[in-house]
């Protein structure tokens, strides 16, 4: 290296250093995220949603005897659902005391994943109280009001009551649910 100072071959190899550094950084980080990665190129699928993870988010009267329930990811990583959720009448207090329901699925259930923060729904159809003020069953049973119900997804139940502040009304003991949805589909 004719020419070349102390201070110059410093330098060069100052930034052979850096940029070494750097590219390894670089390749560690993207190391980590092609562990997520199946061998064919693929990302793999996010784990189960925990019950522990999960808020439910409300329950809104679509119409009549229709409610959907919308479901938030507030865990700090992505998870799947797939599925029908199970479905309760609150108890009254007591969880020993919920009155589960028959459910009937409706739909295809596809994997959905959630990001962190993502929300999905499902939308439960209840067998409608006819009439009005205390109603009456075409069935001629009786029928039953709850002031919530109990959505059970990722191992747990979610207990949930309706965004206006009423209850639930419904004759027999089934409900139709679909599978879970990605919001905005």
């Amino acid at each position: 290296m004719k020419g070349t100072t102390h201070a110059g071959v410093a330098r060069a190899t100052t930034r052979w250093l850096a940029t070494g550094a750097v590219t390894c950084g670089l390749l560690l980080a993207a190391g980590q995220g092609a562990s997520a990665q199946q061998p064919d190129g693929r990302r793999a699928p996010a784990p189960p949603c925990a019950n522990t993870q999960l808020v439910a988010d409300g329950a809104r009267q679509i119409r009549g005897s229709q409610v959907r329930i919308t479901l938030l990811n507030e865990g700090p990583q992505a998870c799947s659902l797939k599925g029908f959720p199970t479905v309760a009448l609150a108890g009254q207090g007591s969880p020993d005391r919920n009155k589960s329901l028959n459910v009937v699925p409706q739909g295809q259930a596809r994997p959905v994943e959630l990001q962190a923060g993502g929300r999905a729904w499902t939308q439960l159809t209840f067998t409608p109280v006819l009439g009005e003020a205390d109603g009456y069953c075409a069935s001629g049973a009786e029928p039953t009001v709850a002031p919530s119900v109990v959505l059970g997804v990722g191992g747990g139940g979610l207990q949930v009551s309706p965004d206006d502040g009423g209850e639930f009304a419904l004759c027999g003991t089934t409900v139709r649910a679909t599978a879970f949805r990605a919001a905005g589909s």
